[in-house]
């Protein structure tokens, strides 16, 4: 939670009772603050979102946080690589990141970020994808599916909402219904498998196919069941997609050789795909690193997996650098915000086996174009990165930011049924990042 947001929630029910009883009305629960600069709403101008997913738990210090160097035989608490100079004056990152250490002055990495959920990956996962804890009572939206609620598609006949990875509940669009959910594809070389039309079926047969299951719509009773029209609604949408001008997004065969070689491997040709969907009007993408690349851990670098925790490193820096570049070079890296979030960060000191254990009272996340106005990095932990020093960014704080960059209200409520709830869980954004 950020300084702000603790400080409304001290004074909420204090206000509301002063309030009503002088007869003021006030609009936006998050925008009730202690000084002007908490009651007007930021509006940014990013249009999209490539949203890439670590898996595991990227450590802060042995990425964009570093500190002194520490060992793990001498049981030394302390980054495992050394640092190098970045673009940004006095920001440092991980030798392992040369090409992003470029960019950083397009590039913000929030160190402050932080929640109270360690020891399940799951359950972190669902916090950084809803902002929220899992609740019994209510299926809450991943920040994906918010967005393409609010926003919907850029262009018509595209999904709003794209995952490139393995479909999860996490990522689901929870009391919004089916109508926001996502599109899922695994690997890109073949593009979805479900809007693939099956071997030997022509053209003329899918439109007799469609014409019967009109029919048959027409025919039924009409249900009054939000989720039977949302799914209904859900077919059509799909249909739409199937089509040619989209399904063409997919052909990475078109992007020039040396570009593709560019991204580098399976990862970075996500990060390609992800560029051409925004292009197609997809507003929302995420990216997942996949936990089994390259060191057979992924980013859960626990004894052993720490070894090659370079190798996921480096190809984050050459994917995530390339896409930047890409980005910047085509005049849409202000209108696309790419974002890096993983469940929680790594301790300082290291296991028996020499890896790190889980943190999530301070970790990473990156923030990098949509037009924001970049620092390099925002927040600041102690010597070790074990506590926050200055400027903590609760998680509803992160997402109020990635609401604020693409105009959405980030104090306004949704809607489970007639239950109101709150966007962002309270949040505020980032303000500093906006001009």
């Amino acid at each position: 939670m950020s300084n702000s947001a603790g400080k409304l929630r001290g004074v909420d029910r204090r206000f509301v009772l002063q309030s009503a009883g002088a007869g003021i009305i006030v609009s936006g629960a998050a925008h009730w603050g202690l000084g002007q600069e908490l009651i007007k709403p930021i509006v940014g101008r990013a249009e999209h979102v490539i949203s890439i997913w670590l898996g595991g738990g990227m450590g802060g210090l042995d990425t964009f946080d570093p500190k002194a160097k520490g060992d793990p035989k001498a049981k030394k608490p302390g980054s495992y690589y050394d640092a190098i100079e970045t673009s940004v004056q006095g920001v440092k990152v991980c030798e392992h990141l040369p090409k992003l250490a470029r960019w950083m002055h397009q590039v913000t990495a929030v160190r402050s970020v932080h929640h109270d959920v360690i020891d399940e990956h799951a359950a972190a996962t669902n916090r950084m994808h809803t902002g929220r804890p899992i609740s019994g009572t209510v299926a809450y939206p991943s920040i994906g599916s918010v967005v393409a609620n609010q926003r919907g598609s850029a262009q018509t006949g595209v999904p709003a909402y794209v995952v490139i990875g393995y479909p999860n509940i996490t990522r689901g669009p929870g009391f919004l219904g089916a109508k926001d959910g996502y599109l899922y594809l695994i690997d890109t070389s073949q593009g979805p498998a479900g809007l693939s039309n099956p071997e030997g079926l022509s053209g003329q047969r899918r439109e007799r196919r469609q014409e019967w299951l009109k029919r048959l719509s027409q025919q039924s009773s009409e249900s009054t069941s939000t989720e039977v029209s949302d799914y209904r609604k859900a077919i059509q949408e799909s249909l739409r997609w199937s089509s040619p001008e989209f399904t063409r997004a997919f052909d990475l065969s078109v992007e020039p050789d040396g570009l593709r070689e560019s991204y580098g491997g399976e990862f970075g040709q996500r990060c390609l795909l992800a560029r051409r969907l925004t292009e197609r009007g997809v507003r929302f993408i995420e990216v997942s690193h996949n936990l089994n690349f390259l060191n057979g851990s992924g980013w859960d670098v626990h004894n052993e997996g720490i070894l090659q925790q370079h190798a996921l490193i480096r190809e984050m820096d050459t994917a995530v650098s390339a896409l930047i570049a890409d980005l910047d070079s085509k005049g849409q890296l202000d209108r696309t915000l790419i974002v890096i979030t993983t469940e929680f960060g790594r301790p300082p000191e290291f296991d028996s086996g020499g890896g790190r254990g889980h943190q999530a009272s301070a970790f990473c996340c990156v923030l990098a174009g949509g037009g924001l106005r970049h620092q390099g990095a925002y927040g600041q932990t102690d010597d070790l990165g074990k506590k926050i020093l200055s400027h903590p960014v609760g998680v509803p704080d992160f997402f109020a930011t990635i609401h604020a960059s693409l105009g959405i209200d980030y104090s306004k409520s949704l809607y489970d049924a007639d239950r109101p709830v709150p966007i962002t869980d309270m949040g505020q954004p980032i303000r500093a990042l906006f001009a």
